[in-house]
């Protein structure tokens, strides 16, 4: 990063503090009879009277959440069930179901489902064939960072992380109707977008502003909201918004994503303040790591950024923990969703009892207001057991918005 003086040792306090956080999650709807995506999303918008906090999103078949700007994991996390059960409750009013699934399970209709706004309509016009091919959901969090060079600061120390974040969030391996190999085919459909790829290792803001620049001018973006980086400054919040999860099963593992994401931000943050470069990894490795992840989820390899040796995502993870001044936060969530299985591997058993489409889209919609869970260690026969916060209740006939 560009300059290390006195106006980034002024911004140390306020960044120790606390760092605010604030989360995006994109949903699907499918249809109760036959688990296909429904294009409900406009109808359901206007059931919940536009709910400032409920979005479009590219698709109809897709809907986006996002909470406002929080101090706390636990704020966080009431706010991400409220949200899914408003609109799971409105999504059924209408015969589908909302399900947190970073692809659809079966084929959607293409250009044919892109909602009518005109960014989207212009999306589809310039990029027809990626468009039609889109639909994918992910989880997008925020968090805030009092200066935009701090902010590329955090990107480049986030850089070497992003295999393990995409890793932990898998939750899409089921897509056209099998079990297609991947933990997140999200991805392998995501990075084909020409602007979907790992920020640089920018030396400052301006670095970064140019490189935006020259993303639009060659063609391989619209606007600055459509450069697709897996981690970048928001081109609307004064944040590092990280991009390159899948959206995740339960609000419990979006909670978890959320709190390692914080922490390595915090971390990049207190590692500038203590004078320790940060560690340079290629694009080309990054590449390599994130396709690694994306078929073999957190059983997948990536190098140490501190250590240099390769080692198994799970073990990153354990590793960074240790070198955080406060870990409990962020160990907490991760033990639950680490004993729990990814959104991968849960989904994977949720397949394999699911005797129709249908029967699955009902079990993902389950999973994602936290209904049921399924164990996934070795061993297990795939029994469910019960283990939610949340009553078995008929969803209410009239949607009212939570304020």
């Amino acid at each position: 990063m560009g300059t290390r003086g006195s106006s980034v040792g002024a911004l140390r306090g306020s960044a120790s503090r606390g760092l605010t956080v604030g989360v995006e999650e994109e949903f699907l709807l499918l249809d109760h009879a036959d688990g296909r995506p429904a294009l409900r999303a406009p109808e359901i918008l206007a059931l919940l009277g536009d709910h400032p906090q409920v979005q479009p999103e590219l698709m109809r078949y897709q809907l986006e959440t996002v909470t406002g700007v929080c101090t706390d994991l636990e704020q966080v996390r009431e706010e991400l069930v409220r949200h899914r059960r408003l609109v799971a409750a409105a999504a059924a009013e209408l015969g589908c179901h909302l399900v947190a699934s970073g692809i659809a399970p079966q084929s959607g209709p293409g250009l044919s489902a892109v909602t009518a706004d005109a960014r989207y309509q212009e999306l589809a016009a310039r990029h027809g064939s990626l468009v039609a091919r889109s639909g994918t959901c992910g989880l997008h969090v925020h968090v805030g960072v009092p200066a935009r060079e701090l902010g590329v600061h955090v990107l480049a120390g986030l850089r070497p992380y992003l295999p393990t974040l995409l890793a932990l969030s898998a939750n899409s391996p089921i897509a056209a109707g099998r079990d297609t190999g991947w933990a997140s085919r999200r991805y392998l459909e995501w990075s084909r977008w020409p602007s979907a790829r790992p920020p640089g290792a920018w030396r400052s803001a301006a670095d970064y502003d140019a490189a935006v620049r020259r993303t639009i001018s060659s063609g391989r973006a619209m606007d600055e909201r459509s450069v697709y980086f897996h981690a970048r400054l928001s081109p609307r919040y004064p944040t590092v918004e990280v991009r390159i999860m899948d959206t995740c099963l339960s609000a419990d593992d979006t909670v978890a994503v959320a709190a390692f994401v914080r922490a390595l931000a915090g971390l990049a943050m207190g590692e500038l303040w203590d004078g320790v470069p940060t560690r340079r990894r290629s694009g080309r490795r990054i590449n390599a790591e994130l396709a690694h992840a994306a078929r073999d989820g957190l059983d997948a390899s990536a190098v140490d950024p501190y250590s240099g040796r390769s080692s198994p995502h799970r073990t990153l993870l354990e590793a960074l923990l240790n070198r955080l001044p406060d870990a409990d936060p962020v160990a907490r969530p991760l033990g639950v969703l680490m004993t729990r299985g990814t959104g991968a591997d849960r989904q994977r058993a949720l397949w394999s009892r699911a005797a129709t489409p249908g029967v699955f889209a009902r079990l993902l919609a389950d999973a994602t207001l936290d209904r049921t869970i399924t164990p996934t260690v070795a061993g297990d026969s795939g029994r469910t057991r019960s283990g939610s916060p949340f009553p078995r209740s008929s969803p209410p006939r009239r949607i009212t918005p939570a304020r």
